[in-house]
């Protein structure tokens, strides 16, 4: 009997986790629009701090402003213009939301400006002439921004002094760049050399343990943890545990590979309640959640080819959440489409807040019923209770 109510409380423990580790789409997806009639070859888009609009950009000099709350309505859309034909890869907000950097092909630098919807090159834009910029990233005190190029260069960028060249840089192209939240202390992700740190003196230093991989992105999702996480070809993942007092000491810990899908990393977005969405490709969205340093499906790619085969054809662009599984995504080609939790994942949470009820009310009596199974003192107390009430 005592072998069977525990195996019986270990089962209700762990049905939450079996439920959450199995590979299945949580959202449910809706067309609702598309931005031209033509292949836009959107490459990303960037939320602005407010969470009001998103900054469109891609190929060919492309660059667009829409909704983040209606991203469907045209009317809202603003027209924007670079003047250039070079591709614009990589765009950041200020963190004060009024700019954004744009870098791209041809040593672009520019800068966008929302008061009137400007572009405009930035200051000291000759000095990375010719190269390709491929990432832009603001510290958070927003004094400096961080440049890449496809060479490995990294440059230091503020309006005052122009572009400074960092030192110790490597030769394989940086992937991305990314800031801690609290911290001004930020990552490089390379195509080969692995990732470096940048310390708040704009000191770089590459970490050992990430050489040998193909890292694609870097995200610092939550600003209470010490730490950030890269993410590598393969769907490798890695925890850089940030020293804050002394960055060159930061550590980054053994990659591991998510045993999920035949898919790979294609780039990271943020996602609701401090977690990343990771875009993979084929076309599908996985979340990781930096708390427990753990990965699950978000939308499978066969299930974006069912829901669309075209667009799950596609490539995924920009994607953002207002709540958890709900928000929109952008594809390469310019189709618009929102998403809401399933219904089997509301089914599912609903089911694990009655399991967790369940367990609140069971387990005390489960408890308290092995004791008193276990212990002769208690029940030869018990009879002497009970039978005593009855002669009374």
């Amino acid at each position: 009997m005592r072998r069977a109510l525990a195996l019986v409380l270990v089962t209700i423990l762990f049905l939450p986790t079996a439920l959450a580790e199995d590979i299945v789409t949580r959202i449910e997806m809706t067309e609702v629009g598309v931005l031209g009639e033509t292949d836009l070859g959107v490459l990303g888009g960037a939320v602005s701090p407010d969470g009001e609009t998103v900054l469109l950009y891609g190929m060919d000099g492309y660059t667009h402003l829409i909704s983040a709350l209606n991203p469907q309505n045209r009317g809202d859309d603003v027209d924007l213009s670079t003047g250039q034909t070079a591709d614009v890869n990589d765009v950041n907000w200020h963190p004060r939301g009024n700019t954004a950097l744009l870098v791209g092909d041809n040593g672009m630098a520019m800068r966008y400006d929302s008061y009137d919807h400007s572009i405009t090159n930035v200051n000291g834009s000759f000095a990375v002439l010719g190269q390709t910029l491929t990432s832009v990233i603001w510290r958070p005190a927003g004094d400096f921004a961080y440049v890449g190029s496809e060479d490995g260069s990294i440059w230091k960028f503020a309006e005052h002094t122009g572009f400074e060249a960092v030192e110790n840089t490597r030769n394989s192209a940086i992937t991305d760049l990314e800031c801690h939240r609290d911290y001004n202390i930020c990552f490089a992700s390379s195509l080969s050399d692995g990732v470096a740190v940048i310390d708040q003196g704009f000191e770089l230093t590459w970490l050992a343990n990430t050489d040998g991989e193909t890292w694609v992105a870097v995200d610092c999702a939550d600003a209470f943890l010490n730490e950030c996480t890269a993410f590598g070809s393969g769907l490798r993942t890695n925890v850089l545990e940030i020293n804050t007092l002394d960055a060159a000491q930061t550590r980054a810990t053994d990659t591991f590979a998510v045993d999920l899908l035949v898919a790979d990393h294609t780039g990271v977005s943020p996602g609701n309640d401090a977690s990343t969405l990771i875009h993979i490709a084929p076309l599908g969205l996985l979340r990781h959640e930096p708390v427990s340093n753990t990965v699950y499906t978000v939308l499978v790619p066969v299930d974006a080819v069912v829901f669309d085969e075209v667009i799950g054809g596609r490539a995924m662009a920009a994607v953002w959440e207002h709540a958890e599984h709900e928000g929109f995504f952008i594809t390469q080609f310019g189709n618009i489409v929102a998403f809401e939790p399933a219904v089997e994942e509301v089914e599912m949470n609903i089911m694990t807040v009655l399991v967790f009820g369940a367990v609140a009310v069971s387990v005390p009596g489960v408890i308290l019923g092995l004791v008193y199974m276990n212990s002769p003192w208690l029940q030869r107390k018990y009879n002497q209770w009970r039978f005593g009430k009855k002669q009374d």
